[in-house]
């Protein structure tokens, strides 16, 4: 009996493939073209209802939508037509692929909100985490990434990720966050409120995270997020641990990045802490009133 195909070993099968015709037709890897890998795709896993359209749509209040013909032997790819960053438009439409590849026989078609492409899950026990795990991996193969992030912990290391790729400067930071061993925090926030945050694993486990979909968070008041006078800050700029996170020590300080996602109406902060740093509250203090 077969193995049954995963989020991975989907994106790894296009994955060979790209390498070996561009190392043997001397194109350029990166950015991948997605629409092109959809039309093709029933032909490089044996289907025979394939993607025939992919193309911009009026879904108002989705990011995107896989949607079969009335015989169900085509389906048709769409994106929000009101979509201007074509970052966001090739991971949605990669997403969308991801559903194609590994959940069309489960269920008649898929709308995914701006939720479900950006995905905050840490494993893959919904449909939509799988296919944000594809549509990262296929756009930005692990062994790549890291050679490009080595000794990067900035936006502007992210940000060269997000150019060279094609995709947004949210997908890059959250690829990285997580693979990378680094303490890092990237906080996505607007009108002084976080949206959502998202931790490494080493922070998470430092106690360096935010519980977001269980309370609203203010932005600190003493935080570069905060300044109003200052929009970007990609290298960053130290900062007092305790800014952020009230219990870590007085001596331990922290580095604060930033800077404004137009593409989400927002602002961007990310938190780079010393390695082996704790900022869990102590364990004599906890309980105390």
């Amino acid at each position: 009996m077969a193995d049954p195909l995963t989020a991975s070993k989907a994106a790894y099968k296009f994955t060979r493939v790209l390498d070996l015709f561009a190392a043997h037709h001397g194109t350029q890897r990166f950015p991948i073209d997605v629409v092109a890998l959809a039309k093709d795709a029933a032909n490089q896993f044996g289907g025979s209802d394939p993607i025939t359209e992919v193309r911009a749509a009026d879904i108002k209040r989705f990011e995107g939508a896989l949607v079969p013909g009335e015989d169900r032997r085509e389906w048709m790819l769409l994106y929000n037509d009101k979509i201007r960053s074509e970052g966001r438009i090739r991971f949605t439409q990669a997403h969308e692929l991801g559903h194609y590849l590994l959940h069309r026989h489960k269920q008649e078609s898929f709308s995914c909100a701006e939720k479900d492409v950006v995905n905050l899950e840490k494993d893959e026990a919904t449909i939509e985490a799988q296919a944000d795990v594809f549509a990262s991996t296929l756009l930005m193969p692990l062994n790549d990434f890291r050679e490009q992030m080595s000794g990067s912990a900035d936006f502007d290391g992210i940000g060269a990720c997000a150019n060279r790729y094609g995709v947004s400067l949210t997908a890059a930071a959250l690829r990285w966050l997580r693979h990378t061993d680094t303490q890092a925090v990237l906080v996505v926030h607007r009108d002084g409120f976080m949206q959502w945050a998202f931790s490494s694993e080493a922070a998470f486990k430092n106690g360096a995270f935010y519980r977001t979909r269980s309370q609203t968070v203010a932005i600190p008041d003493a935080s570069l997020a905060a300044n109003a006078n200052v929009d970007h800050e990609r290298c960053g700029v130290e900062m007092p641990a305790q800014t952020w996170f009230p219990h870590a020590p007085a001596d331990l300080s922290l580095r604060e990045m930033k800077i404004s996602a137009n593409e989400y109406d927002s602002v961007m902060t990310l938190l780079v802490l010393p390695r082996g740093s704790s900022v869990w509250q102590p364990w004599n203090e906890r309980g105390a009133r």
